[in-house]
């Protein structure tokens, strides 16, 4: 099992699962400040390595007029005040192969989207940067095939792979969870993430991507309970209703505490985990 650092915090089969949360995408600093330090106070309660989650850009909207966030200087700049106000590692995805050598300045990860998880030149380019790369899986991909970005991940002198489950496309409409996703890419000795949210989007749902975050509760406490997944990724708003982008499928962040209660239990259940209130970050 090739383990990953990201910051501080080590991910993988030998440590406490990871929670990586935060707002969808940028919408201010004060939100994502707030936001980060109520989660980092949470996932500590419950036995979390916690890695701060938000995007400065979001290019893969429905509509054209859809938010995409502050872009690349103004959101560089406010995950950097986020990453030194809280004292957590930060994670951003990045969608152009330009993008990557100024986030890799700033966070301490780089997200590939699913929609890009077969662009070679961005995942090299991502790795190149000598930083953690975690990759999504597409939504059109069998989990088998995301090998070969792992690969391309490895071969381009990446600080650590790991990859990411969040639903594969059903029909036109609509987005599901095969569990056994979890097991297969686990084979690939990395670290295995299951993101909740993303996975119960409905994609084409009118100008936005849709959702129904009633399943986020049940999908993750399912993943934890597979014993193949190394961390929960999360995206969490005060206020998924009038918030920016993907409205329908962001946890309210005042539900996030009974969640991390319930996946303690079921991570502890399966031997997997640290004591609640350890203050899981260093």
């Amino acid at each position: 099992m090739k383990e990953v650092k990201v910051g501080k915090i080590t991910v993988g089969k030998m440590h406490p699962p990871v929670l990586i949360a935060g707002p969808c995408v940028i919408e201010s600093l004060d939100l994502l400040l707030s936001t980060g330090e109520r989660i980092r106070e949470l996932a500590g309660r419950y036995g979390f390595p916690f890695i701060l989650k938000s995007s400065f850009e979001k290019a893969n909207r429905t509509s054209k007029d859809s938010y995409r966030g502050p872009g690349l200087a103004v959101g560089l700049e406010h995950l950097s005040k986020a990453r030194s106000e809280l004292g957590v590692p930060v994670l951003t995805d990045i969608h152009l192969p330009s993008q990557a050598e100024r986030a890799a300045k700033v966070v301490d990860c780089l997200q590939i989207p699913a929609f890009l998880s077969r662009q070679t030149e961005l995942i090299e380019v991502a790795a190149a940067t000598g930083l953690p790369i975690n990759i999504k899986k597409g939504q059109f991909m069998a989990p088998a095939s995301m090998h070969h970005a792992v690969d391309k991940a490895q071969s381009a002198g990446s600080g650590g792979v790991m990859v990411t489950e969040r639903g594969t496309m059903f029909g036109y409409g609509d987005l599901i969870v095969d569990m056994r996703s979890l097991a297969i890419m686990s084979d690939f000795e990395v670290p295995v993430i299951f993101d909740a949210t993303h996975s119960l989007q409905k994609p084409g749902s009118g100008t936005r991507t849709g959702g129904d975050r009633r399943f986020i509760k049940p999908l993750a406490r399912a993943a934890a309970a597979t014993g193949a997944v190394d961390g929960i990724f999360l995206e969490v708003h005060p206020n998924p209703q009038g918030a920016l982008s993907d409205a329908d499928s962001q946890l309210p962040l005042e539900e996030l505490a009974s969640l991390l209660e319930q996946l303690r239990q079921v991570f502890d259940a399966v031997g997997r985990g640290s004591s609640p209130g350890s203050g899981a970050n260093p």
